[in-house]
């Protein structure tokens, strides 16, 4: 009896006969003969000191000392079967995953993407656009945008841009007889909000003022804040406003472009500052990747690059 380990073929084909308990059935799965593996699980009993099959009527069972290592081989090969794919799939590609909710997304991120994937063609870009908090510390992203991140010591958290609310509309609302020209001619307008009654508050991502709160910060609480249109996706709330529905209450950092090519637009002076931001979060570790780093270099300047020229109405 050899002391050293049997044959991988050898082992193989036994794992497979404790599942089948059939030679011809192991033959096809093995794509050998079913003399073959009948030779290849003798050797195996040769080496191992013990009978392991045995013939009972025109089935086969397995001996007592193959049982105590059946379950074990069959872990082992699937471990091999998941190195073996790991290596196959293996790639010189690095993957990111960023968490940021819908609207950010969609009004700001996305348009600018590109210019990352220009300079970082090695990095594949995972946008899980959700309002959902991601654990960052358990590597469900490894980078978040939120709108206003609670300060952590285990955290990187870089405040992109600050927040400032406007009244946005399509430009044709501010022509005609019903022209908006004062913050009380919302009073006429349908008011776009985005309803998030239903989505559970403690695990979004952001903390956003209704209509109700800016009104009455710019002084125009008498307007009726309750009626308009309301939509579970803030950004079908957004493409209403485009579409000359509505007056939508919206982020001048995250329209930015938007407003700039003159699809929407502010038609009032007032803007209120809700004393909050986007902020860019990240795990310290997770800071440790290149790709990471690189993505956060990259968003920092394109948020500070970012300028509002021509925006709010002249006076």
């Amino acid at each position: 009896m050899s002391d050293w380990i049997p044959s991988l073929n050898a082992l193989r084909a036994f794992e497979s006969v404790c599942r089948h308990k059939n030679y011809a059935r192991v033959a096809d799965e093995l794509h050998v003969t079913p003399a073959a593996v009948k030779q290849l699980v003798h050797k195996l009993e040769h080496a191992i000191g013990h009978r392991l099959v045995e013939r009972r009527g025109r089935g086969l069972t397995i001996s007592a000392a193959g049982l105590v290592g059946a379950d074990s081989l069959t872990s082992g090969f699937a471990l091999i079967d998941t190195a073996v794919e790991k290596m196959r799939k293996h790639s010189d590609r690095q993957r990111l995953i960023v968490s940021v909710e819908p609207s950010f997304a969609t009004a700001w991120l996305v348009p600018r993407l590109e210019r990352f994937r220009a300079d970082n063609a090695d990095v594949d870009v995972l946008i899980d656009s959700s309002l959902k908090l991601a654990d960052l510390a358990n590597g469900e992203a490894d980078i978040a945008i939120r709108f206003g991140a609670d300060p952590s010591p285990m955290l990187h958290v870089k405040r992109l841009f600050d927040e400032r609310l406007c009244a946005f509309c399509n430009p044709a609302l501010l022509r005609g007889p019903l022209a908006l020209k004062r913050v009380q001619d919302l009073e006429r307008a349908a008011l776009l909000h985005w309803d998030m009654s239903e989505l559970g508050r403690a695990t979004v991502t952001r903390r956003w003022m209704t209509w109700q709160g800016w009104l009455k910060e710019v002084g125009a609480a008498d307007v009726d804040w309750k009626k308009g249109v309301r939509f579970s996706d803030y950004n079908l709330a957004v493409q209403a406003a485009i579409a000359g529905q509505g007056v939508v209450l919206g982020s001048l950092p995250v329209l930015h472009d938007l407003i700039a090519a003159g699809l929407l637009i502010n038609p009032f002076r007032e803007v209120v500052d809700p004393m909050i931001g986007y902020d860019l979060v990240a795990d310290h570790k997770a800071l440790a990747r290149p790709a990471v780093q690189h993505f956060v270099d990259w968003i920092i300047a394109e948020a500070a690059h970012q300028s509002f020229p021509g925006v709010l109405p002249a006076s």
